[in-house]
This record gives C-alpha cells, structure tokens and sequence, in this order.
C-alpha cells in the first residue's frame, strides 16, 4: 500500500534518474506517510527493481528506475 504511493509521489516529483535522487526526508515529505513506512516502501521498491538507492557522504539518495 504505502509502496505505491511512495512510487506515485517519486514519479510525480520526477525522481527517476541519479541526478534528481532524493533522500528519505524529501520522500517522506512527498508521500505524506511516517518515515518508517515510507523507508519499508523504498525497500520494497527496491527489492522489485523499481527503485534504486545510492549511498552518499551524508545520507542515501533513492530515485525510480522507469522501464519503458
């Protein structure tokens, strides 16, 4: 449930390359969900190859990987 609205909020906001990656706090935000729920939603976004999380100096960034 909170999976897809993750994804939803990410592709609204045009999260969808390293480039525009974004870390949990802005999802968070994005989603209107509590934080907790919205990190399981990413994991599990990643773990069907629809997101992809990159680690960074201070916090990971995670955008969308959009098939055609």
């Amino acid at each position: 449930m909170y999976a897809e609205k993750v994804y939803n909020a990410m592709k609204t906001a045009g999260i969808d390359s390293e480039e525009k990656m974004a870390n949990a706090e802005r999802i968070v935000g994005l989603a209107k969900a509590p934080k907790n729920f919205v990190l399981r939603a990413l994991d599990e976004l990643q773990s069907k190859g629809l997101a992809k999380r990159k680690a960074r100096e201070k916090s990971a960034g995670y955008y969308l990987i959009l098939k055609p």
